[in-house]
């Protein structure tokens, strides 16, 4: 349960149709202190108990600006959205995989999508009370962490993330005094982007999503204005940029 919220929030799950993104709408849905859960999607998602869905599509701003019009004040802002690989691309393994392309797509959802949901909803967070935007960013977006370099698409366009969140936690501590900006890891997941990659995972530390969706509420809940503009792993720890 979500305690360090006033009882009756609205929260807003972005990408509420993949993996993490469903089990945190889900999770929301059943935490008492939660009065509605707008769970958006850039496919239909099924209406359920205290959950409004949306449609929007992180390339298209003018179906975030519709979103943020239509949902009005929000405590809790979560982007769960990303891209890894797809039909077309795949991590690159070295310099000569990069392709212009690749680099387009994964800034397209990973940093400028993202920063167009800032954009229109940070200024719907409350000034007189607590609030969160946070989105899922990953533990190799971290510069001084990378040991084995590769997925350079990925990895650069979770660092612009991070540092488009510092910005955003900066100007929004001028208005927001009790606002929350956070970058969140939410270790590997059992979903269909890591599915590629799972082999080498440690045994214990492939995460189904409901167990990352509920590490990361309990972490979201802890943190502090203090600790707004920082990327957050699951389990509390942080992770320097």
């Amino acid at each position: 349960m979500l305690r360090s919220f006033p009882n009756a929030i609205t929260a807003c799950v972005f990408g509420a149709s993949g993996g993490i993104g469903a089990a945190l709408a889900l999770r929301l849905a059943d935490d008492p202190a939660v009065a509605l859960v707008h769970s958006g999607g850039r496919s239909a998602i099924s209406e359920r108990t205290k959950t409004v869905p949306f449609q929007f599509d992180l390339t298209d701003e003018t179906s975030i600006a519709a979103a943020a019009a239509a949902i009005g004040t929000c405590d809790l802002v979560i982007i769960a959205t990303g891209l890894l690989h797809d039909g077309d691309t795949q991590p690159e393994k070295s310099l000569r995989a990069q392709a212009a392309e690749a680099y387009a797509k994964a800034f397209a959802v990973n940093a400028i999508g993202p920063a167009l949901i800032a954009k229109h909803f940070m200024p719907l967070l409350p000034r007189d009370r607590r609030s969160v935007f946070a989105a899922i960013s990953a533990r190799v977006s971290s510069i001084s962490d990378n040991r084995l370099g590769g997925w350079h698409a990925y990895r650069a366009s979770k660092a612009a993330l991070n540092m488009i969140l510092r910005n955003c936690a900066i100007e929004l501590a001028r208005t927001h005094r009790h606002a929350v900006v956070a970058a969140l890891h939410p270790g590997t997941v059992d979903t269909p982007l890591s599915q590629p990659f799972q082999r080498n995972v440690a045994q214990g530390k492939l995460f189904t999503p409901d167990y990352s969706a509920e590490a990361l509420l309990k972490l979201i809940d802890g943190l502090s204005p203090e600790d707004s503009g920082n990327l957050f792993a699951w389990d509390g720890q942080r992770i320097e940029f």
